[in-house]
């Protein structure tokens, strides 16, 4: 792994099924991937995997309110308010490691608009394996300028998630067992492959996701999940 992993604090708890990850590996975006249902044959699916880590906000932290005085939280202090949205990765493969270069905007509004403000919010993008093992994490800070009068203000973020090329590759025997052709009224042609313990941790294991929101405290992802 090219980036250390850097031990900061959070409060998100993430949670990935195995359902979710096989609908990873054959639909989600930011990956190269076809599936269609081939009868011709049989029945299976047919499918190209990209190794590389589906991107995505985790609940809870895709947005973040400061209050003014900070220890209030009556809806009249409110200060700021600002929205992590239009998340977009470049995903480049090749050699040992997987490099995702992600971007996102930041849309913020005020409630006081007298005089030009300069307000700076920290963000992470961490990348987690199977759902729960988080890899690395980096964080990153992104700076709103106000014009004097103005309610809104947006900025742009970035960042990078790398991702080892041979832990993100499914084993050839799994993907054997997850795409095999399966003819009518054959004993296993309506067997789910994922209820083999085996596939299901097999695709987990394999399973990376690159996920962006703002570094808040406690109190503040509090705020937001019990508002």
């Amino acid at each position: 792994m090219a980036a250390p992993v850097q031990k900061v604090s959070c409060s998100v708890t993430l949670r990935f099924s195995a359902t979710a990850a096989l609908v990873a590996i054959l639909a989600l975006g930011g990956c190269k991937r076809t599936g269609e249902l081939d009868v011709t044959q049989g029945v299976g699916i047919s499918a190209v995997r990209s190794a590389c880590p589906v991107v995505g906000v985790p609940t809870g932290t895709g947005d973040i309110t400061l209050f003014d005085p900070a220890t209030s939280r009556d809806a009249s202090a409110i200060d700021i308010v600002a929205t992590l949205t239009n998340v977009r990765d470049n995903c480049t493969e090749g050699g040992d490691t997987l490099s995702s270069a992600i971007t996102f905007d930041v849309q913020a509004r005020r409630t006081r608009t007298d005089g030009a403000r300069q307000v700076t919010l920290p963000y992470f993008i961490t990348v987690v394996r199977g759902g729960t093992q988080v890899v690395s994490k980096r964080l990153g800070q992104v700076t709103l300028n106000f014009a004097a009068g103005e309610a809104r203000a947006s900025a742009q973020g970035q960042g990078t998630a790398i991702v080892d090329r041979t832990a993100a590759t499914l084993p050839q025997e799994t993907r054997d067992q997850i795409t095999r052709r399966r003819r009518a009224g054959d004993q296993d042609a309506a067997v789910d492959p994922l209820s083999d313990p085996k596939v299901r941790q097999a695709v987990l294991a394999a399973t990376f996701e690159a996920l962006v929101g703002f570094q808040m405290t406690d109190e503040q992802l509090r705020y937001n999940v019990t508002r």
